[in-house]
């Protein structure tokens, strides 16, 4: 069984292969607003590292979001058309759940306008609801937990993990789509708040 997992909602692109309960192949490369460009020519490298093609695809798994608002677009993109004409099963995780991995942390991730995407984990379980709170809401409260992902938002320092590897941790947690096209991003924040953002 070979799995294709993708995350482009933030400012990596992350792609991993999983075959069965082994990670063999991966790229996590920071390129914020590039993912577009790059996916195609990194997927048919990652693959090509290890003789496969798209036809050896089994499954695939994706991030759902928050995120990037065309970010989060980006890999579900790809992952709903890929599914939709092979038949194959299309699987998603929240965004933050696979920044967490299975570790006791507090995620932050910037959401823009002074804001960030955040929640709590514990062992790969939500311990609150994720939410968008700003920046100087939550700097007392940051100073007591370990954070994951943008923590020089908070004069700590950037944490990003192995999320190839943390997709492979939380295979559990992979939620089948029962209708590919039916398949949304969750974004936490209205359209209108994305678009004040870019300016």
């Amino acid at each position: 069984m070979i799995t294709l997992c993708m995350d482009t909602s933030h400012l990596f692109l992350t792609l991993a292969l999983i075959k069965d309960d082994e990670l063999i192949a991966s790229v996590q490369e920071e390129c914020w607003k590039q993912q577009s460009e790059e996916i195609f020519p990194q997927l048919e490298k990652m693959l090509g590292s290890v003789s496969l093609t798209s036809d050896d695809i089994d499954q695939v798994v994706i991030t759902k979001g928050p995120g990037s608002y065309t970010g989060v677009r980006i890999a579900m993109t790809i992952a709903k058309v890929f599914c939709s004409m092979t038949d194959k099963p299309l699987y998603t995780l929240p965004t933050m759940l696979l920044y967490a991995g299975l570790q006791k942390c507090r995620v932050v991730l910037d959401a823009r306008g002074k804001r960030v995407y955040t929640c709590a984990y514990d062992n790969g379980v939500a311990v609150e609801d994720e939410r968008v709170e700003y920046i100087e809401d939550l700097k007392e409260q940051v100073k007591s937990e370990s954070l994951v992902g943008d923590g020089q938002l908070f004069d700590q320092q950037k944490n990003y993990p192995d999320m190839a590897k943390n997709f492979l941790l939380l295979k559990d947690k992979w939620q089948k789509a029962d209708n590919v096209h039916l398949v949304v991003p969750e974004y936490l924040k209205s359209a209108q708040a994305y678009k004040v953002d870019v300016k």
